[in-house]
């Protein structure tokens, strides 16, 4: 109970950067709000908004009033044909999509959507995976068919590159260290290879070390799918094939491991996604649980967001693939059934408070 009143306690800095989602194409006339966990379990998450366009962080204008005047209907744009991977800082959320070969940028201080991975010989894109964003602003996506990690400026300019034929065998993620000084790929080999790795490289894309091979034991990986890194540089994987969560200092070295197959509340079936709050809570998206699962960082669970779902309705998931988590607390879910990235707030303990007292107060009126 102690770790679960963490999660909540910590105050959440004021929503500013989706101040322009009121007009997100998701939003139906109800104005109910959807809390994690359900009612009547103290709530710690709440639903804001869902991201499928340009549409979900720019104001309503005139011209979208007048034009649904006219036709009764609200004009639902979407860019995504399956998305991937997702990252997100300091007013930036980059989502990759595998089918379209290119990724995302949606602005939200500039409320506009740029693309990435679409023009130029070298940054061109053919099937972007992970991605993260660096302390500067710099975009990183892994690349499992051009074999590397390819660098953007925050407004999806080709920058340099990273790794290569030869180099890497299938990179899927990528992380870069609070300093900026590393950079960790996840290079998952392949059925018939050893080479199951993290690799790392220096901020100039020369590479430093690697650690991992194949194997079951702690510190090898069976098909690695993610990684990131914490405040204070330990990394975290995701080790797919051996369903767990395997930790490391930033040299490599192992730490401790959590995780198995199963059915259970915190067992993984398909794990997909990967992502640290700035608490160093461990977020793990499971495709076949359809759901978000959270651990504290010993790997202990803390809750899990989602449930059994199969139509597209705010909030709900049918095929979780990456997540991230913001400085503002903002959780941010691919979802590729629906095409779509749902976003969720952390709630403040003073909200919480609020919201059970009106749910206790509501209950004695009845």
């Amino acid at each position: 109970m102690d770790s679960i009143k963490k999660i909540t306690g910590l105050c959440l800095i004021a929503l500013v950067l989706l101040a322009g989602c009121a007009a997100a194409p998701q939003k139906t006339t109800s104005n109910k709000k959807i809390y994690w966990p359900m009612p009547p379990a103290p709530p710690r998450f709440v639903y804001e908004t869902t991201l499928i366009s340009e549409e979900s962080i720019r104001p309503v204008t005139k011209e979208d009033r007048f034009r649904e005047v006219l036709t009764g209907v609200k004009e639902k744009q979407q860019i995504f044909m399956k998305p991937f991977g997702v990252a997100a800082k300091d007013g930036l959320v980059v989502v990759t999509d595998t089918i379209r070969r290119q990724g995302f940028i949606f602005n939200l201080y500039r409320k506009r959507v740029y693309p990435l991975g679409k023009a130029g010989k070298k940054g061109v894109l053919a099937k972007p995976l992970g991605v993260a964003i660096d302390a500067n602003g710099q975009i990183y996506v892994a690349d499992v068919s051009a074999k590397k990690v390819i660098v953007y400026d925050a407004f999806g300019m080709y920058l340099r590159s990273i790794g290569g034929h030869g180099e890497l065998d299938r990179p899927t993620d990528v992380a870069v260290s609070p300093d900026g000084k590393r950079v960790y790929v996840v290079d998952a080999g392949g059925i018939d290879s050893q080479r199951h790795r993290v690799v790392v490289y220096t901020a100039e894309g020369e590479k430093a070390f690697e650690f991992g091979r194949r194997g079951l034991r702690a510190g090898e990986f069976n098909l690695p799918t993610q990684v990131e890194v914490a405040r204070d540089g330990t990394v975290y994987v995701l080790d797919a094939g051996n369903f767990r969560v395997q930790v490391f200092s930033a040299d490599g070295t192992f730490q401790r491991a959590w995780g198995k197959a199963g059915r259970s509340f915190g067992d993984f079936a398909r794990p997909r996604g990967l992502a640290l709050d700035a608490d160093g809570n461990v977020y793990v998206a499971d495709t076949t649980f359809r759901n978000v699962q959270i651990f504290n960082p010993k790997g202990e669970l803390l809750l899990a967001i989602g449930r059994e779902r199969r139509k597209d309705r705010r909030a709900e998931l049918a095929m979780p693939a990456g997540v991230a988590v913001d400085e503002f607390r903002h959780v941010y879910i691919v979802d590729q059934l629906f095409k779509k990235v749902v976003v969720l707030r952390r709630l403040r303990e003073d909200e919480m408070r609020a919201i059970v007292a009106g749910r206790a107060t509501s209950d004695q009126l009845k």
